[in-house]
C-alpha cells in the first residue's frame, strides 16, 4: 500500500511538474511574441515617424529655398536689375534724343549748281546756327513762286532720306532738279523758293538764283531730293 501511494504521489508530482513547465513555456512564448510584436510595432512606428519627419523637413526646406530664391531673384536680383537697366536705357535715350532743327535756327540759302547746260540743279543749304545738335533728316517742303504770284508745290524725287544730324555750325544740303529749257520759250518764270525744313511748319522765302537756267515744261517737272550733310 505504501509503495502504491508513493508511486501515485510520484506520478502526481511528475504531472504537476510537467504542467508547470508547460505553463511556464507558454507564458515565455507569449511574452516573446508580445515583445517581438511590440518591438516590430515600435520599429515601424519609429520608421514611419522618421519618414514623415524627413519628408516634412525636406519639403519645408525646399519650399523655403524656393520662396527665398524667388524673393531674392525678383526683388534684389532679376527684377531690380531689369528696373535699373530700363531706367538706364530710358536715361540714355532721353540723353541722346535729338530734336528736329527749327527754321529759326537755320541759315538757309539757295544757289545755282547746274552741272551742265542741260541739267538744272539748285542747291539749298541749311546751316545750324542754334546752340544744340539737331536733325534735318528727310524731305524739305518746297514751293516755287512764279512772277504771277502763284505758288506751285514741288514733288519729291525717288530717293531714300539719309540721316542728317547737324551740330552747331554744320550744314545740310538738298537739291532741286529739273531739265533746262534752252529754247527761250519756257513758260515758267520763277521768282522765289519757299522752303519749309523737314518736320517743320515755319517757312522761309528765298530768291530764285539769277544764274539758274530756265525750267523746261511746268513746275510739276521739278523735283526735290532729301537732305544730306556736306561732309
Amino acid at each position: 500500500m505504501k509503495r502504491t501511494r508513493i508511486a501515485a504521489l510520484a506520478a502526481l508530482g511528475v504531472a504537476a511538474t510537467l504542467s508547470l513547465t508547460a505553463c511556464g513555456g507558454g507564458d515565455d512564448s507569449a511574452s516573446d511574441s508580445s515583445a517581438k510584436g511590440s518591438s516590430s510595432s515600435s520599429s515601424s512606428s519609429s520608421s514611419e515617424g522618421g519618414a514623415k519627419a524627413e519628408g516634412g523637413s525636406g519639403s519645408g526646406s525646399e519650399a523655403g529655398d524656393a520662396k527665398a530664391g524667388s524673393g531674392s531673384g525678383s526683388g534684389s536680383g532679376a527684377g531690380g536689375d531689369t528696373k535699373a537697366e530700363a531706367a538706364g536705357n530710358g536715361a540714355a535715350k532721353a540723353g541722346s534724343k535729338v530734336t528736329f532743327c527749327k527754321t529759326q535756327d537755320l541759315a538757309i540759302d539757295a544757289a545755282d549748281a547746274a552741272p551742265d547746260a542741260n541739267e538744272g540743279r539748285i542747291n539749298i543749304t541749311m546751316i545750324n546756327r542754334g546752340s544744340t545738335t539737331c536733325s534735318a533728316t528727310g524731305f524739305a517742303g518746297v514751293d516755287i513762286k512764279d512772277e504771277d504770284n502763284t505758288s506751285n508745290p514741288i514733288e519729291r524725287g525717288q530717293a531714300q532720306p539719309r540721316v542728317t544730324t547737324l551740330k552747331p555750325g554744320d550744314a545740310a544740303v538738298f537739291n532741286l532738279a529739273y531739265t533746262i529749257d534752252a529754247s527761250g520759250d519756257s513758260l515758267a518764270s520763277p521768282t522765289n523758293i519757299i522752303v519749309t525744313p523737314p518736320n517743320e511748319t515755319h517757312s522761309i522765302t528765298l530768291d530764285w538764283p539769277s544764274a539758274a537756267g530756265s525750267i523746261k515744261g511746268a513746275y510739276t517737272d521739278v523735283q526735290v531730293y532729301p537732305t544730306h550733310t556736306t561732309k
